[in-house]
């Protein structure tokens, strides 16, 4: 007996010491989910309505079953899983394999796929085409480029944007590592740089690939160094022509005769005249002055905010700082710099102060080696690259950047005007964490304002999220991403292409105007009845092909299908009239000619949000006091027109709008 006792005493001491000791490494895990417990159960909510609410913040949307899913493994395990972003992506990897321009370096790219001046220029110098003679033919001058091109290995630019928007669509639809998506679009948006700089758009796939999507969940002080050391934002913001002021009258009039030489037909100019005028060129180029673009934009864009306390002074200074912060020669017009920095040496190079980093490079002869101060912090007078690297750690710890991004976040993933109480908390998480962007989301989704009822279904899609959202509800099969690009675009959200350093607006109201609310039903409709060409949808899968009885009960199905854990009961009684309608036909008409509103005249009320505006107009319709915005249901190979139908009026509803 007494053995017995002593070896149960022994088992309960080791129990004891296991607990002990697991509970250890758990308060000691970074991002264990065992500790914080989401608050929605106090708010009121289910397992599965947070489910939705969680999948609906942190993903481009639900896939069938995937509620069930996340319930099943627990609401905080999913969303450790999302901040580890390691899960297998085999099936996404199988479908991005054929895009092989997406893994090249910038070398690789500017060599393969070459802007069409440079085209022009080389052709003109290997003697297959005569300059005094384009204007003559331009057909044929044309073929002759496009002849020189294949034949020499090389691909128009725009295949690779191409290819890179069609990874995005692909990634956003299907990877499994969906927040890490979600976050790599949040700060490229950020951080943005647009295809519209012709200067940077070839950089900008290696600028997602390779400085985004790495850094999106890791620490922002990391992110916003790669991102100012990046070709892209190095040519968006102009700071890789950025140097100390020398005689910046001379340096541009030699930069303009330079270029002007440099475009003489290649028979004019001999191949060493032509060599030292390229390398005038880059001279000139090298000290144009100051610019202050990127060090305006870094304060009030990327860090601090338009009120983050700096003034014009500070701007100025900052700039000085950056000079010398430029691009390592890229490609065959680079091959000039690279010669010359090879002959140089790159320990003779580094023991002058210059520092490179892949495509990057810190140019010690074009750094402005004066005393700084910014902010009230002196740097240099001659430190060099450390100056800019100093620079940008500060900015990054700052208490006022630690607001802005915190407010930025709430935006996204909370609702258009998040409570001040949640931004306080994720400010003082952002500064006690070191910028840790993961614990900054934790604490945002373990805060009771992330669940509570303002907070609910308060976003609105953008076009990228309704595309892609209605793509994954609909568990739809991509074949041409390109076709869905172009849906987007026709809504408004030309993804790559937004020229403002700000990016999109992250608010509804930006999205608000007629025009795109048509399209959007317009989408809806297309997507639905299988009229997006590579795109396939199997509607009755979805309800494991029971067949509705009627249009009303189809409505009501899928409603619940397609919108899980809603209340549903007001929206399916606004819906119903579009599907009953005896004048659909000519109302679809008038609704696909884009003139809906302007045959009504009235404006689009500027106090509403965007699902608030439809629900407006479907209420209007209703009372027969507007036309429908329905499309015709008459697509080629459409087997169940009305079941086609009745799912397009859904997405393009104003509930669906709501995330």
């Amino acid at each position: 007996m007494k053995k017995t006792i002593k070896s149960l005493c022994c088992i309960a001491l080791l129990i004891l010491g296991t607990v002990s000791l697991s509970s250890f490494f758990i308060s000691n895990s970074h991002t264990s989910p065992f500790r914080w417990k989401f608050p929605y159960q106090q708010q009121g909510l289910t397992d599965r309505q947070a489910a939705a609410h969680l999948l609906s913040r942190f993903t481009y949307g639900a896939t069938p079953g995937e509620i069930d899913e996340v319930v099943k493994s627990g609401l905080e395990n999913w969303f450790k899983q999302q901040m580890d972003a390691d899960l297998p992506d085999d099936s996404l990897n199988r479908l991005l394999a054929p895009y092989d321009a997406i893994n090249l370096s910038n070398t690789q790219v500017v060599t393969e796929f070459p802007k069409n001046a440079q085209v022009l220029r080389m052709a003109i110098n290997a003697g297959v085409v005569n300059k005094d003679s384009v204007k003559a033919d331009r057909k044929s001058y044309r073929d002759v480029l496009q002849n020189y091109m294949q034949q020499n290995g090389m691909k128009p630019e725009q295949e690779l944007f191409r290819q890179f928007i069609n990874q995005k669509i692909l990634r956003a639809a299907y990877t499994n590592n969906q927040l890490q998506e979600v976050m790599t679009s949040f700060w490229f948006n950020h951080f943005n740089v647009s295809i519209t700089k012709n200067d940077c758009a070839q950089f900008i796939p290696a600028y997602e690939r390779d400085v985004i999507r790495p850094n999106a969940l890791g620490k922002f002080n990391d992110i916003l160094l790669a991102t100012a050391k990046s070709p892209a934002m190095l040519y968006y913001l102009d700071n890789f022509t950025s140097s100390a002021s020398n005689n910046n009258a001379q340096a541009a009039k030699k930069l303009i005769r330079a270029a002007q030489l440099q475009n003489m037909p290649g028979q004019m100019v001999d191949s060493g005249r032509r060599a030292a005028l390229m390398n005038k060129l880059q001279k000139a180029k090298s000290t144009q002055g100051l610019n202050e673009n990127y060090a305006r934009e870094v304060m009030e864009l990327h860090t601090l905010g338009v009120d983050g306390g700096y003034t014009q002074q500070d701007v100025t200074q900052a700039a000085k700082v950056l000079t010398g912060w430029t691009i390592y020669p890229i490609g065959q017009y680079g091959k000039l710099g690279k010669n010359i920095m090879d002959k140089t040496g790159a320990d003779r190079l580094e023991k002058r102060g210059f520092v490179r980093d892949s495509d990057f490079l810190f140019n010690a002869n074009r750094h402005d080696k004066t005393e700084k101060v910014v902010l009230g912090k002196h740097f240099g007078p001659d430190e060099g690259y450390q100056e800019g690297v100093q620079l940008l750690s500060m900015l990054a710890h700052s208490p006022a950047t630690a607001k802005f991004i915190s407010h930025k976040i709430a935006v996204r993933f909370v609702s258009d005007n998040p409570p001040q109480t949640l931004i306080n908390k994720m400010t003082k998480t952002f500064l006690d964490k070191d910028g840790d962007i993961k614990q900054v989301l934790i604490t945002m989704v373990s805060a009771p304002e992330f669940w509570s009822a303002s907070a609910l279904r308060e976003k609105t899609k953008s076009p990228f999220e309704l595309a892609i959202g209605s793509v994954r509800s609909l568990h739809a099969s991509i074949q041409q991403p390109y076709q869905l690009y172009n849906w987007i675009n026709k809504m408004g959200e030309k993804v790559y292409y937004y020229q403002a350093p700000t990016g999109f607006p992250d608010k509804g109201q930006y999205w608000i105007n007629t025009g795109a609310l048509l399209n959007r039903m317009n989408f809806g409709l297309a997507l639905a009845t299988g009229r997006i060409p590579g795109v396939k949808v199997d509607l009755a899968a979805l309800n494991n092909h029971h067949e509705p009885e009627s249009a009303q009960a189809a409505l009501a199905i899928y409603s619940k299908l397609i919108m899980p854990e809603r209340k549903l009961d007001e929206t399916i009684k606004r819906l119903t009239p579009l599907l009953t309608d005896p004048n659909l036909a000519q109302r679809v008409d008038e609704a696909s000619s884009n003139k809906l509103y302007a045959k009504v005249g009235e404006p689009a009320d500027q106090s509403m949000t965007a699902p608030e505006k439809m629900m407006a107009d479907n209420k209007l319709a209703a009372q027969g006091k507007r036309p429908n915005n329905v499309m015709a249901m008459q697509g080629p190979g459409n087997n169940n027109s009305m079941l086609g139908q009745v799912v397009g009026v859904i997405i393009g509803s104003p509930e669906y709008q709501r995330r």
